[in-house]
């Protein structure tokens, strides 16, 4: 069962009264009232992380991700909650300072603060996390119009080299492999855009499951679809050096998931307030595709104007 049809078919029935839960098909529960924004993730050993031998890199990976889902909105994060289930094997006294000074760094870095959560044992490593941000607006999904261009912050598919870097699966010097297992572990947010955001964007969703599956969510529930333009997609210098090297397919690594930067539309117009934008805040904004009639199918396009797939979309929640 795919997570939406479990969240439709099963919950979406008992919320729907509920206008601050937005249907269950956004990032956020969003009290416009009260002006209060909440978000909620759980991280699974095996899942979201595949070890427990760096677990002051592991919380900062889960705090940001968990963080980012504020930030896509335009609403700063304040607060977090943060639930672990664990045993004496992986709650080890040396691992809980780890994770302590990690969460001091963290809370410098974002300027948020911990306000309480929940410990219980358990053999499956899991931390949930819940994080709270105030605002009278927000930046939902499924607001696109039609031919608005589509925008990212920061370069994509880093993240994804350093899982490969982590697994054995693809090896590098020592300075290019840091680098990307630094991608893995600490993705970076581009929270000083938060503030502009809502300026320009007109639908939003942080990279998480992956460009082209999160993309797809965004516009879920409208008659849109999308133009993606492989050669815009955003990438580091170091992952297009890797790209070129080993004559790979760049679409192939740039739509795996963990990269928690933002994803909007913006309105034609608005080029010239992204651009400035992105200069005052010192963050990458990069123009990658258009909205379109979802009368056409939705495609990527290379550098002739041919259509090609991605082995990849990104990661799906099956149950």
């Amino acid at each position: 069962m795919h997570e939406f049809d479990l969240i439709n078919n099963y919950f979406l029935k008992i919320a729907k009264k509920n206008k601050s839960a937005l249907n269950l098909n956004d990032d956020v529960f969003f009290d416009k009232k009260r002006g209060i924004v909440i978000s909620v993730d759980t991280y699974n050993i095996g899942t979201h992380f595949f070890n427990f031998k760096s677990p002051d890199l592991v919380i900062k990976k889960i705090l940001r991700s968990s963080i980012s889902d504020l930030i896509c909105k335009g609403v700063k994060p304040k607060f977090y909650f943060i639930s672990g289930s664990g045993n004496k094997k992986t709650f080890t006294k040396n691992n809980l300072y780890k994770i302590l000074k990690s969460l001091k760094s963290e809370q410098n870095k974002f300027n948020i603060d911990l306000c309480g959560g929940d410990t219980t044992f358990s053999n499956n490593l899991s931390f949930t996390i819940t994080s709270l941000g105030y605002s009278n607006k927000i930046i939902y999904r499924n607001k696109a119009k039609l031919n608005d261009d589509i925008y990212v912050t920061g370069n994509l598919g880093d993240s994804y080299l350093g899982l490969k870097v982590l697994t054995n699966k693809v090896k590098f010097k020592n300075k290019d492999k840091l680098f990307f297992i630094n991608k893995y572990y600490k993705p970076d947010l581009p929270l000083n855009l938060t503030k502009y955001l809502l300026k320009f964007a007109n639908s939003s969703i942080d990279i998480s499951d992956g460009l082209i599956n999160d993309l797809s969510k965004m516009i879920n529930r409208q008659n849109l679809s999308f133009n993606l333009f492989e050669k815009k997609i955003p990438v580091s210098t170091k992952l297009s050096n890797y790209i070129r090297n080993q004559k790979l397919n760049k679409i192939n690594l740039i739509s795996n998931g963990d990269d928690y930067q933002v994803l909007f539309t913006a309105g034609i117009n608005k080029s010239r307030i992204i651009q400035n934008a992105s200069i005052t805040t010192g963050i990458k904004i990069t123009k990658i595709g258009k909205i379109v009639s979802g009368k056409h199918r939705s495609l990527i396009i290379d550098e002739k104007g041919k259509q090609i797939l991605a082995k990849s979309k990104g990661y799906i929640h099956r149950f």
